[in-house]
């Protein structure tokens, strides 16, 4: 038995627990056997593309009609391009991890590539999930976008054999479509990424060390070969994988630049070429007696900046031709050991040097003061806010990512850009979204709303139009116009931390209590909700939504009487619903 290939099947027992209710609801699976394959592949887009459960869960396409796709994401677009990643599994009771990937599953692949991303090509027969994405895709590819294909096969056994390889080569995709296997050890090697990394680099010439206020700073130069054999070691646990994830070579322009000046002639130049790598550690040790080419030794190794540069080269050096051209290549290396007690400082270090790249700006935005203020108002109102990614969740959490979606929906009536451009929802529109004046409740009624159309999304009536199915953050800026019309704030403050019991009895009053209109119940929490009003007349959609209600005067404020347990137990009930 292989003992990789034991860890993650034992593994898979937990996550066919953790999404048998949706595979039933939204897929209509209920065999054991197919929840299990479902299971792997939703282990799989996960674990390589660092997804969310709800993301995750999103992507898989597994089904009858799914045109030999298990499932399928598409990335924002970049430099006029985007990425789309297309994953096949094969799982296999088997756990003694010697069987190959089958052809078979090679050919079913290259045939859904060559009609998928071709809008001209009519796809008959395949099912509702995948056509939404496949619909995605062509719409960027009819304005202009080119799609960069990754193809993940994934199994609990080896790679493909020699006729899978040929059948890949005959294709003939070029560099557009790249091919990778992803198995039981890939799959284990991820997952433990967060096990710390020790290991001794080889520099090359003189390096300067300097201490620096309790800290340790080394600079020198380290060969492009010591970096491929690191990378080929420990792979993506050195990465800091909550900053940036690997791009590939194709579709990148950085990547294929880096990628073309180790293939080329001016190689031995690269070090002037590249931006280099930061590194940070614990401790790092060498031979001080020495006048250079040191032996360092380093403790809790984490590339903090520069694991595009790593991977690419690694890639790039598995060529094996290219061993005596790449011999001079060199990549200016920084070291820092910091205090292990000190981590906002390595969190300082790493916005430093990732700023330029928005695609995770997320997490380095976590520990801004707006972040922290709302993770302050929204927690008093009974929710957990997550500013920074984590596979922990409960219905109370509500994600910074979910939150930037629904705000620029709602509030910012830009569904086109809550959709599209999610790389700038922390980068160029950050300042738009979170704004100075956004309070707890404004996050939270958004969140809602975006997830009433987001649970339709996913269980679509059978009489929803097509649309419904990738429309959601239109459809959430519809409710909120409808909602809010006219609004420009809201403000909910807790004026007595004296509690009471009693709440509002259903989503009407919460709704009311958002918008400031009065139902005429006086056992509500002790909370102040201030909203100005505008031209445009909400009633028409309160009354058919929730009922004939009773709506106040212009610039009106409503004090309701009650406790914060029962405001939690009401956001609750709501969440649930929702």
């Amino acid at each position: 038995m292989n003992i990789n290939a034991s860890i993650i099947d034992q593994r898979l027992t937990a996550v066919c627990e953790e999404i048998r209710e949706r595979a039933r609801d939204e897929l209509g699976l209920i065999d054991e056997e197919k929840l299990r394959s479902l299971s792997f592949i939703y282990l799989c887009v996960k674990t390589v593309l660092d997804l969310d459960t709800d993301s995750g869960f999103d992507c898989l396409t597994e089904g009858g009609g799914d045109f030999g796709v298990d499932a399928m994401h598409l990335s924002e677009e970049y430099d006029g391009e985007f990425t789309v990643t297309l994953f096949q599994g094969k799982y296999s009771r088997n756990l003694e991890g010697g069987s190959n990937f089958p052809e078979n599953g090679i050919n079913s692949l290259i045939n859904a590539i060559r009609h998928l991303f071709d809008p001209e090509a009519d796809l008959q027969n395949i099912n509702d999930r995948l056509k939404a994405r496949i619909e995605e895709a062509r719409s960027l590819i009819r304005d202009g976008y080119i799609p960069q294909i990754r193809s993940l096969l994934c199994n609990n056994g080896l790679s493909w054999n020699q006729a899978g390889q040929e059948a890949i080569d005959r294709a003939g995709f070029g560099d557009q479509v790249v091919w990778e296997h992803v198995n039981h050890d890939r799959l284990v090697s991820i997952i433990q990424a967060s096990r710390p990394v020790s290991d001794t680099l080889q520099l090359t010439g003189q390096a300067i060390v300097e201490d620096m206020d309790f800290s340790r700073v080394l600079v020198g130069r380290i060969a492009v070969q010591e970096l491929a054999n690191l990378i080929e070691k420990h792979g993506e646990r050195l990465l800091e994988r909550n900053i940036r994830r690997y791009l590939g070579l194709q579709g990148n322009r950085v990547n294929e630049a880096i990628k073309n000046t180790l293939q080329g002639t001016e190689s031995s130049n690269f070090y002037f070429y590249n931006n280099g790598i930061t590194l940070t550690c614990d401790k790092f040790s060498y031979n001080a007696l020495q006048s250079g080419n040191f032996q360092v030794r380093i403790d809790n190794l984490q590339i903090i900046n520069g694991g595009q540069t790593c991977m690419t080269i690694y890639r790039t050096l598995k060529t094996p031709t290219l061993f005596a051209r790449t011999s001079r290549a060199y990549v200016l290396f920084r070291l820092y050991q910091l205090p292990s007690d000190n981590e906002d400082l390595v969190r300082q270090i790493t916005y430093a040097t990732n700023s330029q790249n928005p695609v995770e700006l997320r997490d380095l935005k976590a520990n801004d003061e707006r972040q922290k203020r709302l993770e302050t108002d929204i927690g008093q109102l009974g929710y957990v806010y997550r500013s920074k990614r984590t596979d922990s969740g409960g219905k109370n959490d509500i994600t910074s990512g979910v939150a930037a979606e629904a705000l620029l929906a709602v509030w910012r009536h830009a569904p086109h850009q809550a959709k599209f451009f999610t790389r700038e929802h922390f980068g160029k529109l950050y300042e738009t979204i979170f704004a100075q004046d956004l309070n707890g409740a404004q996050v939270i009624s958004a969140v809602l709303l975006y997830r009433i159309a987001e649970n339709r999304r996913r269980r679509p009536g059978s009489d929803d139009p097509f649309f419904v199915r990738y429309g959601s953050c239109f459809i959430a800026v519809a409710d909120g116009t409808a909602s809010f019309a006219g609004s420009g704030s809201i403000s909910v403050w807790i004026e007595s931390s004296e509690l009471q019991r009693g709440c509002p009895a259903n989503r009407r009053e919460w709704i009311c209590l958002l918008c400031g209109i009065s139902s005429g119940r006086k056992n509500f929490p002790r909370i102040s909700v201030w909203m100005w009003r505008g031209r445009h007349s909400r009633s028409h959609f309160l009354s058919t939504a929730f009922g004939n209600i009773q709506k106040r005067g212009s610039d009106s404020r409503a004090s309701r009487d009650g406790s914060l347990a029962g405001l939690r137990a009401l956001l609750g009930s709501v969440m649930h619903e929702a």
